[in-house]
């Protein structure tokens, strides 16, 4: 998926410098609870679904479009697990963004999981007890808050 026009749009105005965005994040769980991750392009590691809202974008209508665009996966949302800020985040190309994430736990309800995007390089189901090496430190963080925190969203006090 290409950046999206608002943020190319704020780019021009300010350049590299840090842009605080809000993103969304699913913990997305099948039949068997595997978890669906993905391979991304930009950094090669293993990671839950993620995606930057559009202006004016509910939460979670963002994470369901974000899991079909990225995996061919249709889903159903359970609960919101964690709000978080993440590190900062320099981009290959210079862009400085730091992310406040809302994830959510959600459920397989159809589709078979595929690389459905240019985000992504492979799209796999998981079992939590062997998840990839090479996941993402945050991507670790939602799947422990989403499956083993409780039925209230965890966030830093």
């Amino acid at each position: 998926m290409p950046v999206p026009e608002f943020i190319l749009s704020l780019r021009e105005k300010i350049g590299h410098a840090p842009l605080w965005l809000s993103g969304v994040s699913a913990v997305v769980l099948d039949a068997e609870d595997r978890i669906l991750l993905t391979r991304r392009v930009d950094n090669g590691r293993w990671a839950v679904v993620s995606g930057v809202l559009e202006p004016g974008e509910e939460p979670g209508p963002a994470a369901l479009r974000e899991i079909a665009e990225e995996t061919g996966v249709t889903a159903e949302l359970v609960r919101l697990t964690s709000v978080d800020v993440t590190e900062p985040i320099v981009y290959p190309n210079g862009d400085h963004t730091q992310y406040l994430d809302l994830c959510f736990l959600a459920r397989h309800v159809s589709g078979e999981a595929r690389v459905a995007d240019d985000e992504n390089t492979d799209v796999r189901w998981f079992s939590a007890d062997h998840l990839p090496a090479d996941l993402t430190d945050t991507s670790r963080l939602r799947i422990d808050k989403a499956l083993h925190h409780g039925p209230e969203a965890w966030f830093r006090k």
